[in-house]
């Protein structure tokens, strides 16, 4: 068939030669004899680095130099050879940038013919000047440039920054910025490339993008350089259609970047379409960040599905396949949670189960104030804290016995609720959990006041968090000589309940830095004599800086929201899946000798 095939002129093959050249699969630039100065090279552009990934030759150092990224920029690696060993070789701390990377041929390239009226193109030359572009790059989501960065590294001859200003107002509404690789990498790229093209939505005229790529192009093209590059986001449809219209061609040149939170929303995917409580969406956000494949199975309930390499994992919130079943059934019945604990050393408050009013009565006597609470439940449902009649208490049993059929009687410890999150046997955050309360205006009614509030927590938590008027409120307004229709007055601060839960209109405040190590010690001999891994381990102290304490009570699904600064998601995360532990972190954790 070979012999049948016309000739093909030979300057067909010389383009097609051309072609493959300059638009194969790998970068095309590889000097056989390079010098010292055109290895491993990188050039400070202000908002991070851009790294000539052409001209190393060793993947774990070009690793290394991303791995050095500063916290506040965003180093691009531009030109990855190889970019699946690149990633291979920190899976959890680099990724593919999902951008094209576009080119255009200088060498064919002709200027337009007609000027755009209404602004002027000029380059970068005033202190305000770089103000602007500031506030560009940051109106634009961008990451701005420090502004001693523009007069004191800046080389002008390496790096070209334009600006568009308008003629009539002298307002800067469009920006670009212009690197020349032949002087960046002392010749060993001669090309050059586009990056930071921004232009506010304020402009009032058209045409300002297309006039800051193609001044861009010229002054290139007068320095004699083949080719302009650029890289855009493939979804970024407007702006694609932009570069084609100017001859821009798109070629396989891939960008590599690291994994840090300016650009999470390119490794972490679309947002999740389903709505997820803070408890469940906490660790979904964090298992994302690490490129761990989560599955939604029921967004209502908090049931989620997490996947890396060979392990998958199914979630409620923090409660995960890792928590056996008779834990789970311990945590349930406080009664043997108690029983439990006491065995292993923990201190514990006295306790008996409701029985007639003489032994309630007999259990008063000896206590004086006593929690009514049911055996089995959660979120503080059906609890009364601080009871002082018999009559109070028989009250309370019928009402925790909606929730459970067995109820307890508990001394009444005084003092502060402390909850300590425990994961992986260790105490990663504690804080103390605060009842509800409200500040007068002297205007509203304690009622008003408590719904104003209640709307408040129920908008920050994502509805998490409210104020349920109910029996305890009563009670708790009548032990301060106050009902629901009293005008509180201004500036009066009131606790409205007593239970301190955050489901219940309750805070949450941070203490883990300043807690008493017996405290520490407390909750995780509690979490191993119930062999539970994750658990949130309630005590009530005197102060968290005091070795006083009484247990409370351990929850299976301890919600790990709301515990900011402590990073409760990504221990939890680290416990379901140690591989995919942050570099930082392995190397933070090596150091420490855990």
């Amino acid at each position: 068939m070979a012999e049948n095939e016309p000739s093909r002129p030979k300057g067909a093959f010389d383009h097609r030669l051309k072609r493959m050249r300059e638009h194969g699969l790998k970068p095309e630039y590889r000097l056989e004899q390079e010098t010292e100065a055109q290895k491993d090279r990188y050039i400070n552009c202000g908002w991070g680095r851009l790294v000539f990934a052409n001209t190393y030759q060793d993947t774990g150092k070009l690793v290394e130099v991303l791995r050095n990224e500063r916290p506040d920029r965003r180093d691009i690696a531009f030109y990855v050879r190889d970019p699946h060993v690149l990633v291979g070789s920190a899976p959890q701390e680099l990724f593919l940038d999902p951008s094209h990377t576009f080119r255009l041929n200088l060498a064919t390239y002709r200027p337009a013919r007609s000027r755009r009226r209404g602004f002027t193109v000029r380059r970068l030359s005033s202190r305000s000047d770089a103000e602007a572009i500031n506030e560009l790059y940051i109106s634009r989501g961008m990451v701005p440039v420090p502004p001693e960065f523009f007069w004191s590294d800046l080389d002008p001859r390496t790096t070209t920054i334009l600006v568009a200003e308008e003629d009539d107002t002298g307002t800067i509404v469009g920006t670009a910025m212009g690197i020349d690789h032949n002087r960046a990498t002392s010749g060993a790229d001669q090309g050059s490339s586009l990056w930071c093209l921004a232009v506010s939505p304020q402009a009032r005229f058209p045409g300002v993008g297309e006039a800051l790529v193609r001044r861009l192009a010229e002054v290139f093209k007068g320095k004699g350089i083949p080719h302009m590059d650029l890289s855009v986001l493939h979804d970024n449809e407007l702006a694609i259609g932009l570069y084609e219209k100017l001859g821009f061609e798109r070629v396989p040149y891939f960008t590599v970047k690291r994994k840090n939170t300016i650009n999470e929303s390119l490794f972490a995917g679309p947002a999740l379409e389903d709505k997820l409580n803070p408890y469940a969406t906490i660790i979904v956000n964090e298992a994302r960040r690490r490129g761990i494949q989560t599955e939604i199975i029921d967004a209502q309930g908090g049931f989620f599905r997490l996947s890396y390499g060979g392990r998958s994992v199914a979630c409620r919130e923090s409660l995960s396949e890792f928590t056996s079943a008779v834990a789970m059934s311990i945590c349930d019945d406080k009664a043997t949670t108690r029983r439990i604990v006491e065995r292993a050393g923990v201190e514990v408050p006295d306790q008996v189960l409701a029985g007639s009013a003489d032994e309630i009565s007999a259990f008063l006597d000896k206590h004086g104030s006593v929690v009514v609470k049911p055996a089995r439940g959660e979120q503080g449902k059906g609890i009364a804290i601080g009871l002082t009649t018999t009559e109070d208490i028989m009250a309370a049993v019928e009402v925790a016995r909606t929730f459970s059929n067995d109820v307890l009687i508990e001394e009444c410890v005084t003092g502060q609720d402390l909850r300590l999150v425990v994961i992986d046997y260790k105490v990663v955050a504690a804080a103390l959990r605060k009842p509800a309360e409200i500040t007068g205006n002297g205007k509203a009614t304690i009622r008003e006041l408590i719904e104003f509030q209640s709307r408040r927590r129920s908008a920050a938590t994502g509805g998490e968090s409210r104020i349920v008027i109910d029996d305890e409120v009563d009670r708790c307004l009548q032990a301060n000589g106050y009902t629901l229709e009293d005008v509180l007055p201004e500036g009066q601060v009131l606790p409205v309940r007593r239970t301190a839960n955050l489901h219940t209109g309750g805070t949450i405040h941070d203490v883990t830095g300043e807690t008493h190590h017996t405290l520490i010690d407390a909750a995780i001999k509690a979490a191993r004599a119930i062999e539970i891994p994750v658990t949130g381990i309630d005590l009530m102290v005197k102060d968290p800086r005091q070795p006083e304490y009484r247990f409370i009570e351990a929850n299976e699904r301890p919600g790990l929201a709301n515990h900011e600064p402590q990073p409760t998601a990504e221990r939890f995360v680290d416990f379901l899946f140690p591989l995919s532990v942050p570099q930082p972190v392995r190397t933070t954790l090596n150091r420490a000798g855990t």
